[in-house]
């Protein structure tokens, strides 16, 4: 069979850990053989962003920009440990956190849902989609250490030298300080993603923060929805039969955990972080969740939606046998591709891209999975597989559909 052809790259950024050898697999046994891949590359790795002081970081995500269309691997956003681990000239920021800084847009994560592994839920009948704002926040923050006594304020200085401050708090001892921000045009852009994806795949939206604690901070953000909602979307949601509203992030919690499923929930950048990673959770794995980045500017970046498996990664250069789940990861390349063949008008991508993933579900339907997925499902006697045998034995589903 002659592989698929190609006219346009995709912009690849490779990562870390047991990611970054489950991507090398991926690529060998399920891409490779049967595309002529071209992809523009980027190492995106801890030691490459460190040689080149995150340059690499900035350097994919312009290419994201040129090409329209990214795949990333999962990223170590390093801490203290990581720092003496990597020898790091410095602890740099997370790459996801400034991908979606420079491309704007929202971030929207799903389950991938597959017959045997039922929700933990056991209200939850339909996936729920977490629309993550891609801008600031924690994500941006500036943060420092207080050594002892004095006085923190927050200061905003006029581009007419005007001077406003605000006191933070008078601090008695050691502490420490973080300072976030925010951008009204960031916010209208994460609201109109929010409200069209609600449009295109006629889903009720939600969207919650904590506005009665923070009220200038995420009141901001409730204002900007509300009004972008009234302004420009409000009679099309009637016509649709969809509805949104807006609640407290703890009343959403408590909603969400009663729910059937089946709507898009919108979050700031840190609650869609963490709830995205309790949705997958609770819908079967870490593993089972995709996730894409979409820019108002019409920029798509693909990527599984949980971290590097570190603990796997020290079993593999221990020489030991892992069971990792590469599913979110494989479709992270079946998103970027069918949206590079969207683009591109290729329909052989598309449907290669459609056939690799029926191809992952129906391996897992038939009882062939990793452990994690062994664990909790309720097929009976699965055969539990190591990291590359799930690939290859995706790899023979792959090659039986497009016989």
């Amino acid at each position: 069979m002659s592989k698929i052809t190609m006219t346009t790259p995709l912009v690849e950024m490779d990562g870390d850990e047991m990611t970054r050898i489950l991507w090398k697999m991926i690529k060998d046994e399920l891409l490779l053989p049967f595309i002529d891949l071209k992809t523009e590359y980027y190492d995106l790795g801890l030691e490459e962003r460190n040689r080149t002081n995150d340059q690499v970081t900035v350097d994919s995500a312009n290419a994201t920009k040129k090409y329209g269309v990214a795949v990333k691997c999962a990223t170590i956003t390093p801490n203290a440990a990581r720092m003496t681990e990597y020898n790091l000239k410095e602890m740099w920021k997370s790459p996801n956190g400034t991908i979606r800084a420079m491309l704007d847009g929202t971030v929207f994560r799903a389950p991938i849902v597959v017959k045997g592994i039922e929700p933990n839920v056991k209200t939850w009948e339909k996936p729920i989609t977490i629309a993550r704002h891609a801008y600031g926040d924690v994500y941006k923050a500036s943060e420092m250490k207080v050594p002892g006594p004095g006085k923190a304020e927050l200061v905003f200085t006029a581009e007419d030298g005007t001077i406003v401050r605000e006191l933070i708090h008078n601090f008695t001892g050691a502490g420490v300080l973080q300072g976030q921000h925010n951008l009204d045009d960031s916010i209208e852009s994460f609201a109109h993603s929010c409200f069209k994806y609600a449009l295109d795949t006629k889903q009720d939206l939600w969207f919650a923060t904590k506005d009665t604690i923070s009220k200038k901070y995420d009141h901001t953000f409730k204002d900007i929805f509300q009004d972008v909602f009234e302004k420009n979307y409000k009679d099309a949601f009637e016509k649709a039969g969809i509805e949104y509203f807006y609640t407290l992030i703890d009343d959403a919690v408590a909603r969400v955990m009663k729910s059937k499923g089946g709507f898009i929930w919108a979050c700031k950048n840190y609650d869609g972080d963490v709830m995205s990673d309790m949705i997958s959770s609770a819908f079967g794995s870490l593993a089972m969740m995709t996730s894409v980045l979409v820019s108002p500017h019409g920029y798509y970046e693909y990527e599984a939606a949980h971290g590097t498996v570190q603990r796997h990664y020290y079993k593999h250069l221990k020489g030991e046998e892992t069971s990792t789940n590469s599913v979110a990861t494989i479709f992270a390349w079946t998103g970027a591709l069918r949206k590079r063949g969207e683009l591109d008008k290729n329909q052989a991508l598309c449907e290669f891209a459609d056939k690799l993933e029926a191809a992952c579900l129906k391996t897992i339907e038939s009882g062939k999975m990793t452990k994690d997925l062994a664990l909790i499902t309720t097929i009976e006697n699965p055969v539990v597989l190591n990291s590359e045998n799930f690939i290859k034995a995706i790899r023979t589903e792959l090659e039986a559909s497009l016989s």
